[in-house]
């Protein structure tokens, strides 16, 4: 039997309150531990920004930044025709199209056509790096250590609270998503926009990820982070960097 001391007091519990009990621990245990990937929240690309600033300024002249306007009245409408889209019609409540056209649409954080939320509109930063309610913190921290003393931080535990490191999945995602995709996860709902509509719908992942007008210009980082996870391309994209404006906005 399981004894108790409570304010100098010898109490007795009983099985069953020893079995709550332990019960209760174990549960606080698990709520220690992070959460799976899929289950961290997003938070929108202002975050990001009020570090990223270069970055963001890139992205924002990139069709995924206006991936979401794409989706109003009467806008691209011979691609939407070509595809058996009707041009005229509003599918910017359509859930079928938020999934690629706006950031975690049906997820913790992510958007709401009941709430909308401007920095969730479009291809955003998370959507390719993953939700960042989590390593988005552990990104401020690093820098502030690594700015202070040259204190480095294993890319690891960036990992661990959800930053994507293997970025193809999550643009097959979208880009490889219809039927008759050699891609071996397609599932509805599939886009319409298909090579079989027309040859630019093609999508090579090698090819567009070094496309700076598709996805961002890359800057120069600091080197707060170090080891694995990395993407297989980050040293060619770091030697040819550009220099960042290391000015940072306040949240």
């Amino acid at each position: 039997m399981t004894r108790k001391f409570v304010e100098g007091e010898n109490r007795v519990m009983s099985p069953i309150k020893c079995l709550l009990v332990a019960g209760l621990y174990a549960a606080a245990a698990l709520a220690a531990f992070p959460a799976a990937a899929e289950e961290f929240a997003y938070e929108g690309h202002r975050k990001c920004s009020s570090c990223h600033r270069s970055q963001s300024e890139s992205w924002r002249g990139t069709a995924h930044a206006k991936a979401f306007d794409s989706l109003a009245p009467n806008h691209k409408a011979e691609a939407k025709r070509k595809a058996g889209l009707d041009p005229a019609k509003d599918y910017r409540q359509d859930a079928q199209c938020l999934g690629c056209h706006t950031t975690g649409h049906k997820k913790d954080g992510g958007y709401d056509p009941k709430e909308p939320n401007d920095y969730l509109v479009g291809v955003t930063c998370e959507s390719c790096h993953g939700p960042g309610a989590q390593y988005r913190l552990m990104h401020r921290k690093a820098g502030d250590r690594f700015e202070r003393g040259g204190k480095t931080t294993g890319r690891e535990q960036l990992a661990e609270l959800g930053q994507e490191f293997a970025f193809q999945e999550r643009c097959n995602a979208c880009h490889m998503n219809y039927e008759g995709s050699p891609w071996t996860h397609a599932k509805p709902p599939f886009t319409p926009f298909t090579p079989k509509v027309e040859a630019r719908y093609g999508f090579a992942f090698d090819k567009a990820v070094r496309d700076d007008k598709a996805m961002h210009a890359h800057f120069r980082l600091e080197g707060a982070f170090v080891g694995d996870p990395v993407a297989p391309f980050h040293a060619e994209f770091q030697a040819a960097a550009k220099p960042a404006d290391k000015s940072r906005d306040e949240d």
